[in-house]
Formats: C-alpha cells, sequence, structure tokens
C-alpha cells in the first residue's frame, strides 16, 4: 500500500497496524535472548550432559521465571537438545516353525556374521546353508555385501544346484530390500522372515554360524580379506565333507543327504 503512494498513516489504518509497531525495527534474537544464553552456557558447561528439562529446572531453582516455550525455543537454537533415543519399529511377522524336510533344496537359510582384520578392519560373512542336510552351499566374504551382492550370490548357487522353494532369513536391510524381494518373487521363490528378535526360528543357520566362529574366526588372526577367503574355503570342504555332524547320526552333510548339482561345486566366493 505504501509503493501505491498511500501515506504511511492511511496505509496503517487500512491494514490495523499501530505506526509506533511500523517503525519499530526487530530486536535480533542473541540480544533479545541474551540472559537466557548465558544462563543456559552457565549450566551445560559444567553440566554438558543435562537434558532440556533438568536445565529449565535448575534455572527456576535459581530465581529465572522465564517461560518454558522460550527456554526451549533457545535451548533448541543453541543446538543443546539431546538426540532421542527411539526404539526402531520393526515389521510384525508370522512365527516361523522349523520344518524337518527329507529332500534338498525346499529351504536355504542365510545370514550375515562380522569379525575384523588383525589391523581393525571389518568384514562381513554371508552364510548360505541347506536346511535339509545342514550342507553349508556358499560363505561370502567382504567388507561390504548389499543387496546386489546378496543377488549375485543366490544367482550363482542357483546355477550350481537349482533354485529353492524357500529362503529362510532375517530382517536386515538387504533382506527387506526392494531389489531382493521382486527379485525372490520373480523366481518363484518363497521369502520365510523370521520375528524380529527370535533368532531361534532360524536356529540351524545360527547353530552353523557358532561352529564357524569357533573353528574359523575365533581360531585365526586374518591379516587380509583374501586370506580370510582362502582359511574359509578349506574349511568349507572339511565342513561339508570330512567332519561328522551329531545331528544326521555323525555323518557329514553330503554323506547323509548326497544332492544333484547342475554345475561343478564350487565353494569359491564370486567376485565382488
Amino acid at each position: 500500500m505504501v509503493e501505491s503512494k498511500l501515506s504511511i498513516t492511511r496505509a496503517c489504518q487500512i491494514a490495523g497496524l499501530s505506526r509506533a509497531a511500523y517503525y519499530k525495527r526487530p530486536t535480533p534474537a542473541e540480544q533479545r535472548d541474551a540472559e537466557v544464553i548465558d544462563a543456559l552456557n552457565a549450566i551445560v558447561t559444567r553440566h554438558g550432559r543435562w537434558g532440556f528439562w533438568k536445565c529449565f529446572t535448575r534455572l527456576r531453582l535459581d530465581g529465572h521465571c522465564w517461560n518454558k516455550k522460550r527456554v526451549h525455543r533457545v535451548y533448541c537454537e543453541m543446538g543443546l537438545n539431546l538426540p532421542r533415543r527411539c526404539k526402531k519399529r520393526l515389521t510384525d511377522r508370522p512365527r516361523q516353525p522349523l520344518d524337518h524336510f527329507l529332500e534338498p533344496n525346499r529351504c536355504w537359510a542365510l545370514d550375515f556374521m562380522h569379525d575384523a582384520l588383525y589391523c581393525g578392519r571389518r568384514f562381513r560373512t554371508l552364510n548360505v546353508i541347506d536346511e535339509a542336510n545342514r550342507e553349508c552351499l556358499a560363505i561370502e566374504v567382504g567388507t561390504s555385501i548389499p543387496s546386489a551382492r546378496l543377488i549375485r550370490v543366490l544367482n550363482r548357487l542357483i546355477n550350481c544346484y537349482g533354485a529353492p522353494e524357500a529362503i529362510r532369513l532375517d530382517n536386515g536391510p538387504e533382506m527387506v530390500s526392494l531389489a531382493f524381494t521382486e527379485w525372490a518373487a520373480a523366481r518363484g521363490i518363497a521369502v520365510r522372515y523370521i520375528q524380529p528378535g527370535k533368532p531361534n526360528q532360524n536356529a540351524f543357520i545360527e547353530r552353523f554360524n557358532k561352529t564357524y566362529r569357533t573353528e574359523v574366526l575365533d581360531a585365526h588372526l586374518f591379516a587380509n580379506l583374501q586370506q580370510v577367503q582362502a582359511i574359509t574355503e578349506q574349511w568349507l570342504i572339511d565342513y561339508n565333507e570330512y567332519r561328522p555332524h551329531e545331528s544326521l547320526g555323525d555323518v557329514p552333510p553330503v554323506q547323509f543327504m548326497p544332492r544333484l548339482t547342475l554345475a561343478p561345486n564350487l565353494y569359491q566366493p564370486s567376485s565382488t
């Protein structure tokens, strides 16, 4: 309205704004809340891990009567609000019973494990077993195993052994990704997610993980990933073909329930 050549008095009357408010310049927040900032700084300097309510209560005990909303606004503007730990919301899953299969390739189970090299660098392993005879089909080693690499490993196993009817797995981000679920649907493979916090629903591979950690990961100091892969490959052949398995009548998995392969049985992990 001022730009339309109206006087400031007339423009303020039309807008319902007092001329004093029009001419008054806003005070910077640093000056307006200087006392609150100084009081909060004095508290957090001595008690850096105090949260808002403890600081606000201390201000009230010190005789300050500032409004709670004002103190909280200044508290957040100063970046003092601590991150709140929230429980991760997990998808509710139906219970997955452990079935006893009489032939291979009915259901595979897979899981991830973590360990570190001697230099401290972390790495992961992707373990895949057949629940029928507990045979370990593959152990993939790498510093990162995203969903794309998970799919490549499973494609390699399917080319060797054929596609399973189902895969049992937990709710890791690689396993609930859209790429993995679409791949399983295209292959006609049922995905059996266990309930969150219920590793006993994937008990076969959890028991295998304990053996692998005891006999390989905890028994060696690894200098690099190539050494992890070499030792794992040798142990994998021994586990499937030589090591007695108590739950299989004290015979190795391949002797308990031999399987037909569509290609040579390669324990060599795929390249990254």
